[in-house]
C-alpha cells in the first residue's frame, strides 16, 4: 500500500472513537504472503445472486416504510478501469434507524418488510445498482448524546475472495457529520469520497431519489476503508 493510499484511510486507533482503543492492534502489522488458492479462488458464481437481492424493497410480502432511494455507481481500480464481476454486499438500518439484528435493541421500531441487506455483481463496466430505503440516524454510546449519520455499509470482494474492501457511504448535507468520530477519523481531504452525490438524472419520477457513488479500490483516489464495519 503506497503512502498516498494509506493517507486516505482512518488510523486503527482514533481516540475519539472509543471502541478503537480496545480493537486497534498494539504491535506492528505483518503482511502474510498470499497462497495460490487464496489469490485465484473464484467468487460466488452469478447464479447464486437472486433476482431481488439488489432490491431491498421487494424482499418481503409488503413494502417497507421510508424514503425509497436508488444507489448506483461503478467499482474502479487505481487506474480508473472498471472492476467487473465484483461481489458487492450492503447492509443498513431501516428508516427508523434500527438494524434487523438482535444486537440492536434501541427503542426504534423494526420494519417486518425490511431486512436491510442486499448484494449484486458488478457488470462489465464495473457498474452496480441497489434499490433501498434511506436509513435513519441512530444513537450509539460512544460519547454523550452520540448519533451516527445516515449511512449504508458496503463490502466489495474483488477478483479473489481474500481481497475485500469494507466502507460506508453517507448522504450529502447530513448535520451529524461534525460530531461523528467514525466519519471524522478519515483524513479531511478524503472524507468527500464517502459522501454520495444526489442526482436528478438518477431520480425516477414518483418512484425514488437517485444517488451516485463510485468505489475506488486502490491508488490516490482510493475510497477510505472502514475498520469497524458494525457501527
Amino acid at each position: 500500500m503506497s503512502d498516498s493510499t494509506r493517507s486516505a484511510h482512518p488510523p486503527n486507533d482514533y481516540p475519539a472513537y472509543g471502541s478503537s482503543r480496545l480493537r486497534a492492534p498494539k504491535q506492528p502489522l505483518h503482511v502474510l504472503p498470499g497462497r495460490l488458492a487464496e489469490l485465484t479462488s473464484p467468487l460466488l458464481a452469478g447464479e447464486t445472486i437472486g433476482p431481488l437481492d439488489h432490491d431491498l424493497t421487494r424482499q418481503h410480502d409488503g413494502e417497507p416504510l421510508g424514503e425509497r432511494i436508488t444507489i448506483t455507481g461503478r467499482v474502479l481500480d487505481e487506474d480508473g478501469d472498471p472492476v467487473a464481476g465484483a461481489l458487492i454486499e450492503v447492509w443498513q438500518a431501516n428508516a427508523a434507524g434500527r438494524y434487523a439484528h438482535r444486537g440492536d435493541q434501541h427503542p426504534a421500531p423494526l420494519d417486518p418488510n425490511f431486512s436491510g441487506a442486499g448484494r449484486c455483481l458488478t457488470d462489465a463496466a464495473g457498474g452496480y445498482r441497489f434499490i433501498t430505503i434511506k436509513p435513519g440516524a441512530y444513537p450509539w454510546r460512544n460519547h454523550p448524546n452520540a448519533w451516527r449519520p445516515a449511512h449504508v455499509h458496503f463490502s466489495v470482494f474483488s477478483a479473489a475472495f481474500a481481497q475485500r474492501l469494507v466502507t460506508q457511504m453517507y448522504f450529502p448535507g447530513d448535520p451529524l457529520f461534525g460530531q461523528d468520530p467514525i466519519f471524522n477519523s478519515v483524513p479531511e481531504h478524503a472524507r468527500k469520497r464517502l459522501v454520495a452525490r444526489w442526482s436528478l438524472e438518477l431520480t425516477e419520477p414518483e418512484w425514488s431519489l437517485g444517488y451516485a457513488w463510485d468505489i475506488v479500490v486502490a491508488g490516490r483516489a482510493a475510497t477510505p476503508l472502514d475498520d469497524d464495519a458494525g457501527a
